[in-house]
Formats: structure tokens, C-alpha cells, sequence
């Protein structure tokens, strides 16, 4: 028998995608978002998805994909 994964819907290698209304500042996510369940808890890190189009996360490698278009004055 198999455990099952507490959240199904959460797949830890999957992308994060993210629009231009989630980004905060100037065109930057942060990680932990507030969707990660609490024990992916890590310190506060701020990353900037609009110069790329992606970033991801040096603790926990959560990879962030910016998608559409990169708002105005970013």
C-alpha cells in the first residue's frame, strides 16, 4: 500500500506559473508563496521572473515561469 500525498493538486517538480498581477516590486516573486504548505518553509527570498521570464528558488528549487506578458516599466 502506498502513502498518498497529503495535497494531490501540489507537485513539488512542476513549474510555478505566474502572471504580472503576482509579481510584486519591480517584476520579482518571493519563496516560499503563500500556496506552500508550511513545512516547505525556507527564509524569505525574493526572485526577479520578469528579466527572464523565470527564476528559481536556491533553497528549495521551486522554479518560477513568468506567463504572458511582462508588465509596463519592468
Amino acid at each position: 500500500m502506498s502513502a498518498k500525498p497529503k495535497n494531490p493538486k501540489v507537485d513539488p517538480k512542476a513549474p510555478v506559473h505566474v502572471t504580472a498581477s503576482d509579481l510584486h516590486g519591480h517584476g520579482v516573486v518571493f519563496c516560499p508563496n503563500p500556496k506552500m504548505p508550511l513545512w516547505s518553509a525556507h527564509p524569505k527570498v525574493y526572485l526577479d521572473v520578469a528579466k527572464t521570464g523565470e527564476a528559481s528558488c536556491p533553497y528549495c528549487g521551486t522554479h518560477y515561469v513568468l506567463s504572458g506578458p511582462v508588465p509596463a516599466g519592468h
